[in-house]
C-alpha cells in the first residue's frame, strides 16, 4: 500500500483558512483512548509533583530568589546548570529522533497544547452538545440559553485556567505558601500577577488560539518536514484503495468504479487543526490519529477493512542502522555527558581566597603564618561536616580547627591559618588542601600559594 503525498500542494499558506473556526467532534476509538491515558497520566503527574514531600520540604522546588533548584536530596545552584542544558539538549534530541519514525506523535499525543485544547473542548461538549450543536448555538442570537450555556463553558473554562497557573507557580512557590494563601487573599501582589498571566495565556491558548497555535504559531510546525523521510510513518489517506471516493447506502453493493472512502467527512470533523487527510500530506497535521479513529468506525459501519487511514510510511527503510546514527549518536553522548556530570559533581564546592590584609606573617613562636578565606558550599539537605587537611608542603600545619560544619544549602565562610615552623627556600610555594565530607568521605582538592618572607630566614 503507497499513501498519496502531495507536499507541495499542501505546504501553500492559506489566507482564506486562518480565521475560520473549527468546532471539533468528538471521536472514540484506539488512538484516542491512548492519547487520554497519556493525559490523564501526565495531568496527574504535572499536579501531583509539587506535593511530593522529602525531609519535611517539598521535594521538587524551584528557589528563584536563592537561586537554587530542589530535586528530592538534591540541589542545584547556578554553577551546576549545565546538567539542566544536557537534559534540554537530550529532550530535543529524543524528540527529533521519534520524529525521524513517527512524525508529529509528541505534537498529538502528548503536548500540553493539544492535551489542553482537547480537555477544553470536552468541557464544550459537555455544555453545549455536539460540534453542530456548538455551531447552531454560535450563529443563533443571543438569548438567555446562549447566554447561560456560555457563561458556564467560559467560568469553566477560566477555572481550569486558573487551577494550571497555581499549579505551574507551585513548581516556584511552595505548596504551603501558595495555595492557602492565595485563596484567603494574604499572598503578595507578585504572586497574584503571575497566577493572572499564566492563568490568561491558558484560557487563551486552549480555549481561543486552539488549532491557530499548532498551523501558525508554532516552530515546531515548520520544521519538521526537515526530520521526515520516506520511511517515516505518519498519518495518512490510501488514495489508491479510498478513491474514487463517493457517498452510498450501507446496504448498498460498492460499485465496481468507487473506491472505499464514503465521503462522510468525518475525518476532517475530528481534525484538531481543520485539515482534509485525503489532501496529502501537510504541515499542519499533528499526527493525532483522530482521522484514523473516525474512518475505522466508518469503515466497520460498511464492512469494509479497516486500515483506509492509517499510521503507514511510504516505502519500508532499506539501511536501519542510517537512520538511528545520527539522532542516536547525539542522544548517545548526551547521556554519556550526563553520566560523565553525575560522576564528577559534588555535593559540596570549595573557594579558597587568601587573606588580602597581609602575604605573610611572623607569629611570637617565629613561625610564618599564612590565612586563607574558605568558602565551603553545603548543596545537600542535609547538615555535613568536612574536615581539612594540608598537604604539598613540609612542615607545614594548620593552627586552627580543621572540622567545619556547614548547614543544608549554607554558604559557610572559615578563616584558615597555616604557619611553617621550618626556614623555606623560597618565596612563593605551592600549597594544597584537601576538603572532605566526613560522612562520605568523597574530597575536593585545591590549590594555592603560600609565602615566605624573602627567599627564607
Amino acid at each position: 500500500m503507497k499513501p498519496s503525498y502531495s507536499l507541495e500542494k499542501n505546504l501553500i499558506f492559506k489566507t482564506s483558512d486562518i480565521d475560520d473556526r473549527i468546532y471539533l467532534r468528538e471521536q472514540k476509538g484506539k488512538y484516542q483512548l491512548i492519547r487520554r491515558s497519556l493525559s490523564v497520566m501526565l495531568i496527574l503527574l504535572f499536579v501531583l509533583v509539587p506535593f511530593i514531600q522529602f525531609n519535611g520540604v517539598q521535594a521538587v522546588y524551584v528557589d528563584l530568589l536563592q537561586q537554587q533548584v530542589h530535586l528530592f536530596s538534591l540541589t542545584l545552584f547556578p554553577q551546576d546548570l549545565l546538567i539542566v542544558c544536557l537534559i534540554f539538549i537530550l529532550a530535543a534530541f529524543v524528540l527529533f529522533y521519534i520524529t525521524q519514525f513517527y512524525g508529529r506523535v509528541w505534537c498529538g499525543f502528548t503536548c500540553p497544547q493539544t492535551v489542553w485544547m482537547l480537555m477544553f473542548n470536552w468541557l464544550e461538549r459537555r455544555i453545549e452538545g455536539t460540534h453542530n450543536q456548538s455551531k447552531s448555538l454560535n450563529a443563533q442570537p443571543m438569548s438567555l440559553n446562549k447566554l447561560y450555556k456560555k457563561t458556564i463553558k467560559h467560568f469553566l473554562w477560566a477555572l481550569v485556567s486558573l487551577f494550571t497557573a497555581l499549579v505551574f507557580m507551585s513548581y516556584f512557590i511552595t505548596v504551603d505558601e501558595l495555595y492557602l494563601p492565595f485563596f484567603s487573599f494574604n499572598t503578595s501582589e507578585t504572586t497574584v500577577y503571575w497566577v493572572l498571566f499564566f492563568a490568561v495565556c491558558t484560557y487563551v491558548n486552549a480555549g481561543w488560539i486552539k488549532d491557530k497555535m499548532c498551523q501558525h504559531m508554532c516552530p515546531y510546525s515548520r520544521i519538521q518536514s526537515a526530520m521526515f523521510d520516506k520511511s517515516t510513518k505518519l498519518v495518512t489517506y490510501d488514495n489508491f484503495r479510498g478513491e474514487n471516493r463517493g457517498s452510498r447506502k450501507r446496504t448498498q453493493v460498492k460499485p465496481q468504479e468507487m473506491g472505499d472512502c464514503v465521503d462522510c467527512d468525518l475525518c476532517v470533523q475530528v481534525c484538531p487543526v481543520g485539515i482534509d487527510i485525503r489532501d496529502g500530506l501537510q504541515y499542519e497535521c499533528i499526527n493525532c490519529g483522530l482521522c484514523a479513529d473516525a474512518c475505522d468506525m466508518t469503515m466497520e459501519k460498511f464492512n469494509y477493512p479497516k486500515g483506509l487511514i492509517s499510521f503507514t510510511n511510504e516505502k519500508p527503510a532499506n539501511n536501519n542502522w542510517k537512520r538511528h546514527f545520527g539522532y542516536g549518536s547525539v542522544v548517545t553522548i548526551t547521556l554519556l555527558s550526563m553520566l560523565i556530570w553525575a560522576n564528577v559533581w559534588q555535593s559540596f564546592e570549595v573557594n579558597i581566597i587568601r587573606d588580602r590584609q597581609a602575604l605573610y606573617r611572623v607569629n611570637q613562636f617565629g613561625d610564618i603564618e599564612n590565612t586563607f578565606l574558605f568558602k565551603v558550599r553545603n548543596k545537600s539537605s542535609e547538615t555535613k561536616f568536612y574536615r581539612i587537611d594540608v598537604n604539598g608542603l613540609q612542615h607545614a600545619k594548620i593552627t586552627d580547627s580543621v572540622k567545619i560544619e556547614v548547614l543544608p544549602g549554607e554558604l559557610k565562610i572559615s578563616s584558615v591559618t597555616v604557619s611553617v615552623d621550618e626556614p623555606l627556600t623560597e618565596y612563593i610555594n605551592h600549597v594544597g588542601f584537601k576538603i572532605t565530607d566526613i560522612e562520605s568521605n568523597r574530597n575536593i582538592v585545591k590549590n594555592t600559594s603560600f609565602y615566605s618572607g624573602s627567599g627564607g630566614w
